[in-house]
């Protein structure tokens, strides 16, 4: 594979109201379903050889509109859910604040957090590396096409580019229904040639606004 499309879901009423979504499976609202169906049509033209998503129903519903109009048929993957937030899911920045006061400030000084139920940012990085390694080692030519979350997005491209989590964790979240596009090289090396790029599409690494640090969560 020579070219990987790292994609978002569309937007959830989670995303909106500011809850943590993690690994609660949540379907995309309305505007989420539009954001879809207006993206799927400039991901299709990148002409993809495979489609892999989240198993989660809003980045599968994201998905299935580039399969409609590609033919391809969108392959399932658990390991790239988002990272899981055990107790956080479903609460808002606020009330976990409230509730856990010691791991939100760690949260917010992108410190190490301690709770056990909350998966870390390196086991996040593991099992997505997992999921994406047989997709950009093959010598198929062409264009894959991974639709993900906020986080596992950042891990995926940070595993890629073989960047540590310290370099990982410098990306913002992507805008929902944005996508990153890396290329590999004849080298052998993958580079970052467009970041949070959307409807439309401009090629270019920093083209649309930088989403804010929660969505990465999400």
């Amino acid at each position: 594979m020579n070219r990987l499309l790292v994609v978002r879901h569309g937007q959830t009423e989670w995303n909106i109201a500011g809850r943590i979504q993690g690994s609660t499976d949540i379907d995309l609202d309305a505007t989420g379903q539009a954001q879809a169906a207006e993206a799927a049509p400039e991901l299709a033209a990148y002409e993809p050889v495979r489609i892999i998503s989240s198993d989660l129903r809003r980045a599968v519903d994201t998905a299935r509109p580039i399969a409609e109009l590609t033919g391809v048929e969108v392959e399932l993957d658990k390991r790239l859910r988002e990272r899981a937030y055990g107790p956080w899911e479903g609460l808002t920045q606020v009330e976990i604040a409230e509730r856990f006061p010691q791991d939100h400030r760690r949260w917010r000084s992108q410190e190490p957090l301690q709770h056990p139920d909350i998966e870390t940012w390196g086991e996040l990085h593991r099992r997505t590396a997992e999921a994406v390694r047989d997709i950009v080692e093959s010598e198929v030519e062409g264009t894959a096409i991974v639709v993900c979350h906020g986080g596992s997005a950042r891990q995926i491209i940070g595993g890629v580019l073989g960047w540590d989590e310290t370099s990982t964790s410098s990306l913002s979240g992507m805008d929902n229904a944005h996508w990153a596009e890396l290329r590999r090289m004849r080298s052998g090396k993958w580079r970052l040639y467009g970041y949070n790029l959307g409807v439309p599409a401009p090629h270019t690494i920093g083209a649309s606004p930088l989403a804010k640090d929660q969505q990465a969560s999400r």
